[in-house]
Formats: C-alpha cells, structure tokens, sequence
C-alpha cells in the first residue's frame, strides 16, 4: 500500500478521500489555490502546497505545477477525485513519465471513453446496446443539422469530450437547431476545450440509471450494483439513489453484466461507471463511461457496505479487489441530494457568498454529510457552488426517504440562497414518493415542486399567519433562530399587537391576507428564520415566506426603456447583437456563464439596444448594469 498520495483537488471530494487515507494509514498531500487557503481539505491533510491563483486554469488544471507539487513532497500516486483532471489522459500520462501511480484506470481506457464518440464505436463492437446517432468527424454545422433531420426530431446535442451535463441541448423541432449547436458548442469550449459534437436521437420519458463497476489488474471485474440519477436540472444531477425504483434482479443482472462487457471491452482498472437511459419497456441504451469516481458514489457505499475510495487505493496498489461478485449484496435504500448554493427560483442560477450560519442534522448510522466547507467559509465564483451532499440510508425507500426529507428541513444555511427548500419540495413531492421519476420529472412536476398551486398556497397561508404570530409574541418556536439585525421586527422578543386585523404574506410567489384569527397548529411543521422572512418546512412541502409590510409593496414592472443587469456574479461570454440592431422580444442579448453555466439575457421587448456597458470576456458584479435598451414605441 502506499505511504503518501497527493490529493489533486478541493472541496468535498479532497475531504473525502482523506478521511478513507488516514483510516488506511495512508498520509495525504493537499493542494491549494488562493482561494483555497484556510479551505477545509488543506487543513485536514497532513501537508498541503500552494498550486497557483484562484482560476482552475492557473491551479487545479495546471498539470505541471500538480506533478511537481507531487515530486516535492515525495507522493508515490495521485488521486484525481473526480471533475478537473480526473478523466485528463495527459495528466496520467505525466504521472507515468514521472514515475507517480494514477489511482484510476490506464492512459488508454481514460482515451478510449475520453471521446463520446469514441466510445460509441467501441460499445458498438463489444454487443453493448446504443442509441442511434451521428458519432462522426465532419463537424460542419450543415452536417450535424442534416444527420438530425434524418434522425427525426426530437434529438440530444451532446459535447463528445463533455460530462456533468455541459455541452448539451434538446432540440424540439429544425427551426430550433442552429441556436442551440451554437449555445451547446460555447459550452463545450468553455467547460472542455473541445466542441466537437455528436447528435443523437432524443429518448423520450428515459431514467438515468447508471452501474457502478470495479476491474482490478487481475482481470478480476465486479459490479456493485445500480444508481438511479434520473432527477436532474440542466442536465445534472440533483437527487440520486440507490437501488432503482422498480428494478428487477433479471433487469440489474442484464445492465450489469453489459456493464462489465463495457469495462472489459477497454481493459479498464479501478472504479468506474456505465451510465444508461432505460425506458420504460425495460430496455437501456449506453451514453457514456466516466472513468472516474462518480459525485453521487456514497449512495452505493450505504446500500453495499464497501468504501469505494479504499477499493480505489488498493486496486491502484495492485491489489485484487476486496471481495468477488457473489459476495456483493444489497441492503435497504439511499438517498442523495446536492446542496448546492443556488437559485431555484431564478433558473437555478449559482450564487456566491459568506456562509454566515451552516448547520447540518446531526451524523449518525443512517445520515451521512460529505462536505469540504465550514461555516464563514466563503462560497466563490471560481468552482462548482456545491456545500455538500446529503447522504441517509434506510431499510426500504419509504423509510429513506422519510430520512432524507427530515434531514433537510433540518439543514441550516444562512449567507446565500441554496437548494434546500427546492430539495424538499421534490422529496415530498407525490410523484416522487411514488417512484414516478425520469429525466424531465423537474419540467413535468414544476408546479407542485415549487409549491406554485392554488391549494398549496392556501394550505400555507394559515400556517405562515400562525408563524407570524408566533414570531411577534415571542413565542419559543424550537428551531426558529433570531434575526441578527437589531433592526428587524424578527429580533424582537417582546409581544407586540398587530397594528390591523389583517396579515400580508408573500408566500411563494403569491399574495395572501389572512385575518390574524385564522391561524393553524405548528405542531407538524419546521421554521426557520432568514434575513427576508422565514421559510417553512411542513409535510405538505416547504414555503418560503415573508410578511408584507404597508410600505413594502411589490414591483412587478418590467423596465423595458432602460438597463437589464447581470443576474449573478460570471462572466460576459459573448455580445450577439451590435448597439443599434433592431431585435425582437426574446431574442438573446448578452451569453453570461459562472461555475461553466451559461445564462441568457434576452430582450424584453421589441427594440434595440442603445449601448453595451461590458466587452466579452468581462468579469461583472451580479446586479450590474450590463446594457441600455430602447423598446420601440406600443
């Protein structure tokens, strides 16, 4: 077994992999960059070194300065983690010509799945099912939209060097094409260096179930069952869990064993995973391999019992696997959710800032929190906005989930806006309850997900009215934390009347008043104090409210006849239309990306844009003015 390993990335993964080394016995070698300097995996870690300035691209990309920050502290192997370098063949190729073990699989099955298409040719051979699709060199725009016209529309624009849902676009009808090979290639430059694209016919209703495989380098090859990911936003993950609703054990042996056929076809070694779209005839289709550890890999270790991390250190080592097939077995059921710091109510824009209070439910034999983040660490725009994962574990789905919803309302986040409440809601959805999820269950289910329904908001405006009640008489509410702004009405812990007979709420998205008589138990339901308001965990869903004061009021205007401003913190990518261009209402302005996520600025009106005050390539403060728009006149 190894003595040291340098850990070449951050976060919640660094963290991870240290925890498994030190019970190994394994010293580890953290890297940071100036953003990462009092970050919580350098402070773990037996030695750590300085990689560069902030930019991924100046630290935890740079390839030169990880091996040499590898040979300096003496390091016999690197763990890649997963994002970054993790699937990069020249960052194992260094590590071999350096004489500095890879803990992942060899140089030429990271190059045989490094390409999507690729590795279409090399599934195709080896009997594994694929869906149709152009895989082809000629990238000529013309190409692509005539290899989608024979498909048939719909069909999926897929980055062939992508991953992580970056360079992707559905594309309902022809009309529709161009717009969106230009935005998914964009994308795919930004987050790969790479746009080249496949074009692949769109499976419709698919879930995402993917299999967990291990091959050693004694042709020893295992899989450690399946993952459903079906529950995604922009084409990432959001919730995970293992096993598969519904899944039959001749249905997990045949995807299975295709799997290991997919690993085997590649001469891999170590952890990795083979993602399919199964439909609801029961029939897969391979999209990719991710020759790395995958995020959502707790999910497996709740359900098996094996640390997936400790398989990796020894499989790299030389080592057999652990245990042969007919030893892995399943039991219970595991969740996963990404707490991420961001929007849901804003296209799920990313958010940056100090996490002023982080407090997670307690850890115990069934709750599991991987995080790399401590409360005051600051939450920048250089990397992915994720604050942990959410792990719990239970003897059936029922039980897990019911876990997993109370962990949530239990979570505590204060400093930016996050996906908890988001989270919850899909948690307790019915439908999801109910097992009913494939890929677009966000965009079907959007309205009950978001509590945006009539009866969802009656439901809740009693109970914020009691809230309210409770919160200006002082009573003790359990979990509710006091306002720290001496000058909020939440501060005070007096009773004081209501000045009228009626409360305004803002619950949602929606205006309610509610007579102060109408008001409902608590009992059943979890408030937690904010800034703006309080949100409010119930087992109807969670509600996001603040209480209307006289002077508040809502704008609803749209300033058409004036500047439209930077939505969060990022980049300008691109400027589509010069000053004076007459454009339509809807027709995109200005590209913005943060965290390798693109967002649109479109034109409210018909009009023209009298002046941008950014050029491409612009960093921008969210909130900015980014451009002067005229409308034409109604």
């Amino acid at each position: 077994m190894f003595k040291k390993i340098l850990i070449a990335n951050r976060g919640e993964i660094a963290c991870r992999i240290i925890k498994t080394s030190k019970n190994m016995g394994v010293e580890t070698v953290a890297v940071y960059s100036d953003a990462d300097r009092d970050a919580l995996h350098v402070k773990m870690a037996d030695q750590s070194i300085y990689i560069g300035p902030s930019p991924a691209s100046e630290s935890y990309l740079a390839i030169e300065k990880l091996i040499a920050a590898a040979l300096e502290s003496g390091a016999e192997a690197i763990h890649p983690g997963y994002g970054f370098l993790s699937e990069n063949a020249d960052f194992c190729r260094q590590c071999g010509k350096h004489d500095i073990t890879f803990i992942g699989p060899p140089l030429e099955a990271i190059m045989s799945m490094g390409s999507k298409s690729a590795a279409k040719t090399i599934m195709a051979k080896a009997g594994v099912p694929l869906i149709p699709g152009y895989h082809g060199d000629n990238q000529d725009p013309k190409t692509l939209k005539k290899e989608a016209n024979i498909l048939g529309y719909p069909v999926l624009l897929k980055a062939a060097a992508g991953g992580g849902g970056k360079g992707m676009r559905a594309v309902q009808t022809e009309a529709d094409f161009d717009e969106a090979l230009d935005a998914a290639k964009r994308e795919a430059m930004s987050s790969f260096d790479d746009d080249i694209m496949l074009v692949e016919k769109l499976v419709l209703q698919p879930r995402h179930v993917e299999i967990q495989v291990f091959c050693d380098s004694h042709q020893n090859a295992v899989y450690l069952f399946e993952r459903d990911c079906s529950l995604q936003r922009r084409h990432q993950k959001v919730i995970e869990e293992a096993p598969a609703p519904g899944m039959t054990e001749k249905l997990r042996q045949k995807m299975g064993e295709a799997a290991i056929k997919a690993a085997q076809a590649i001469k891999y070694e170590g952890a990795g995973t083979v993602e399919f779209l199964l439909d609801s005839r029961g029939e897969f289709f391979f999209m990719e391999m991710n020759t790395r550890l995958q995020v959502e890999h707790p999910v497996t270790e709740m359900i098996t019992g094996q640390d997936l991390v400790a398989w990796q250190l020894r499989v790299a080592a030389g080592e057999p696997l652990p245990c042969p097939q007919d030893e892995l077995s399943i039991t219970g059921h595991a969740f996963e959710a990404r707490i991420y710091a961001e929007d849901p109510n804003h296209d799920f824009l990313p958010a940056t800032g100090t996490l002023k209070v982080l407090n997670p439910p307690a850890e115990n034999n069934y709750v599991r929190i991987d995080t790399g983040v401590v409360e005051g660490d600051k939450v920048s725009i250089y990397y992915d906005p994720m604050i942990a994962k959410l792990i719990v574990w239970g003897n059936d789905r029922a039980q897990a989930l019911n876990r997993l919803t109370d962990a949530l309302a239990k979570y505590r986040v204060t400093g930016v806006t996050t996906n908890i409440g988001f989270l919850y809601n899909l948690a307790t959805s019915t439908a999801f309850r109910g097992s009913a999820v494939d890929t677009s269950f966000i965009e079907q289910n959007h309205d009950e997900i978001f509590r945006l329904r009539d009866a969802d908001i009656e439901y809740a405006a009693p109970l914020a009215a009691s809230a309210v009640m409770n919160l200006r008489q002082g009573q003790a509410v359990q979990t509710a934390q006091r306002s720290s702004d001496p000058n909020s009405p939440w501060h005070l812990t007096t009773s004081w009347g209501l000045p009228k007979p009626m409360l305004g709420l803002q619950i949602q998205q929606s205006e309610r008043y509610i007579a102060a008589s109408n008001l409902t138990n608590l009992s059943n339901s979890k408030l937690m104090v904010t800034d703006e308001g309080f949100d409010l965990f119930t087992p109807e869903g969670y509600f996001n409210c603040s209480e209307i004061k006289p002077d508040l009021g809502m704008d609803n205007q749209n300033a058409v006849n004036g500047s439209l401003k930077a939505p969060m913190h990022g980049s300008v990518v691109d400027l589509l239309v010069d000053v004076g261009d007459m454009v339509k209402k809807g027709d995109t302005l200005v590209v913005m990306e943060a965290m390798k996520m693109e967002h649109t600025i479109v034109a409210p009106a018909d009009g023209t844009v009298s002046e941008f005050f950014f050029e491409k390539g612009a960093l921008v403060e969210s909130d900015v003015t980014l451009l002067a728009f005229e409308a034409n006149d109604l």
